[in-house]
């Protein structure tokens, strides 16, 4: 099969199109013919070498975590699933032709395998966010860099638990947050006094990395009640650093039952071939994403 791989770190160039063995569902795994993968900020951030409290990375390595796709091999113990089911979840090297997940649900109906793949990682990674920062029904929750995949899922997912959201994000996707429920303002010099002007914060997530971590615990008051996924800095601010993680259980559950209620859409921005995974992570890194980008298999 046709894999994503690199056998060095560095920047998006390190990455190339092999030719690989196809793996193959060990218990408790499915393994899928890969229609889409989601492209996530994690991916590059492994395949610059950062350490992000994974495991260690063997090299050469395979690339991706999120995939949709049809089954096509069930592993021992797999109950609730048949071949030919098609399903989203999360896994190892899903840029390739076929991948296995240890994470998945069935796609719910109208969605598409483009659109699936954009969303196994950001859900686990925003229900993980809300649950971690403690914030309540009823309570303010701030989200620096609120236009991506996870920005977006965590807007929906809190506003469906009853919680007010305040998003940042760049000029342009201002009416994007207001149109997922936020109240919304820019980020740049002033950003935390416009934060000020909407109203209390009770608690706030740094997705973004942009140095914003000091006014974040200076407008909720109390570090504890601050996670970010982007500033490795976070400890020395008394911030929870929350980085790669195991996943949440029912986060894909609670997708469907959200995408099934039409409570929960991310778009994808852009797609890209499997060949062109490097222009991927390319604009991934750079930023001002609205929404998710995903690789078509």
């Amino acid at each position: 099969m046709k894999k994503v791989s690199f056998a060095e770190f560095g920047g998006p160039e390190v990455l190339q199109l092999v030719d690989a063995e196809e793996p193959h569902a060990g218990p408790g795994q499915v393994r899928v013919a890969v229609r889409a993968a989601g492209v996530n900020p994690v991916d590059w951030r492994l395949r610059e070498g950062q350490v992000l409290g994974a495991h260690p990375i063997e090299l050469p390595a395979g690339v991706g975590i999120d995939a949709a796709g049809v089954v096509d091999e069930i592993g021992e113990g797999v109950s609730g699933i048949e071949v030919g089911d098609p399903v989203f979840g999360e896994g190892l090297s899903t840029y390739a032709e076929f991948a296995v997940l240890t994470a998945w649900a069935r796609m719910p109906e109208g969605l598409t395998f483009e659109e699936a793949a954009g969303y196994p990682s950001v859900l686990e990674t925003a229900v993980r966010l809300v649950r971690e920062v403690g914030v309540r029904p009823g309570e303010t929750l701030l989200v620096s860099g609120a236009s991506g995949g996870v920005g977006s899922a965590v807007l929906q997912i809190a506003r469906d638990r009853g919680i007010a959201v305040i998003g940042t994000a760049g000029a342009a996707n201002q009416d994007y947050l207001r149109a997922l429920g936020a109240a919304a303002t820019t980020y740049g010099e002033g950003w935390a006094e416009r934060v000020r002007r909407i109203g209390r914060v009770d608690a706030a997530l740094d997705l973004a990395g942009s140095g914003v971590l000091g006014e974040l615990v200076e407008l909720t008051g109390d570090p504890r009640k601050v996670v970010s996924i982007a500033d490795l800095s976070a400890p020395d601010f008394g911030v929870r650093f929350s980085g790669v993680a195991g996943s949440v259980p029912d986060a894909l559950a609670e997708a469907v039952d959200l995408i099934s209620r039409g409570k929960l859409h991310i778009p994808v921005e852009k797609s890209y071939a499997l060949a062109d995974a490097a222009a991927a992570h390319a604009d991934s890194k750079a930023g001002h994403t609205r929404g998710r980008r995903v690789i078509l298999v």
